[in-house]
């Protein structure tokens, strides 16, 4: 399995690519802000063809690229319904102050072809497997995808910004909400191996295991204690 993946923009979000192998069909990861480059260049480096974009969360720092990657390639975006409008209305969903600093410089919308996530969802893409969780707390329409282990390589867990190295998403921003972080994470997070790689939507990939051993956060749900304090900011 090939996955490509880059930090784009201003918050650093990073967009993965990942085919069966090179010179093969490809998913997009939120194709975020400034990623649209980005893209492009992994695309050709790896001889890879787009079949979908694939949306963990609506923020406009994964989504701000779509409109352009999915029209470059005729392909649709997938998206949970609950997070559908912000890519037409970030600021309703960043919340006045920060969203009035970013219309300026971007053109929002939906692409030509929007397809709805479901929990449990089962996408069969480019000849590869993705199962769908809706995981709310960071947003109401938060999803994860994950991919199954195969003889060869690890299940690869892609958390979107529920689960990061050491920490966890924001739930400050218009809805989020920190108590159902916690149930996500217990629901999704936990019930997963500790071999398995986790590609989040900032920073470093990390694994369950290790996430279960050192993340204060993940460490607490599993332990029935509610971490009461909110996150430290990272992304959006």
């Amino acid at each position: 399995m090939l996955i490509a993946g880059f930090p784009a923009g201003a918050w650093g979000t990073n967009c993965y690519l990942v085919a069966p192998a090179a010179g093969e069909e490809c998913v997009i990861i939120d194709p975020g802000h400034q990623a649209a480059e980005g893209v492009e260049e992994a695309l050709r480096k790896h001889r890879l063809k787009p079949v979908a974009v694939v949306l963990t969360h609506g923020h406009i720092d994964h989504v701000a690229s779509v409109v352009p990657v999915c029209g470059a390639h005729d392909v649709p975006a997938w998206i949970h319904p609950a997070d559908r409008f912000m890519m037409s209305d970030p600021e309703k969903a960043l919340g006045r102050s920060i969203g009035q600093q970013l219309m300026g410089e971007l053109t929002v919308g939906e692409p030509d072809d929007v397809k709805e996530l479901s929990d449990g969802a089962r996408l069969d893409l480019a000849g590869m497997e993705f199962t769908v969780a809706h995981a709310p707390g960071h947003t109401k329409g938060s999803v994860t995808f994950r991919m199954p282990e195969s003889p060869d390589v690890p299940s690869v867990f892609f958390s979107g910004d529920l689960l990061f190295a050491g920490s966890i998403g924001r739930t400050d921003l218009p809805g989020g909400d920190h108590a159902e972080m916690l149930q996500s994470l217990a629901r999704v997070c936990l019930p997963l191996d500790d071999s398995t790689v986790v590609l989040s939507g900032h920073g470093p990939q990390t694994t369950i295991g290790r996430e279960r051993a050192t993340n204060p956060y993940l460490r607490d749900v599993a332990a029935g204690l509610g971490a009461g304090s909110p996150a430290p900011r990272r992304g959006m």
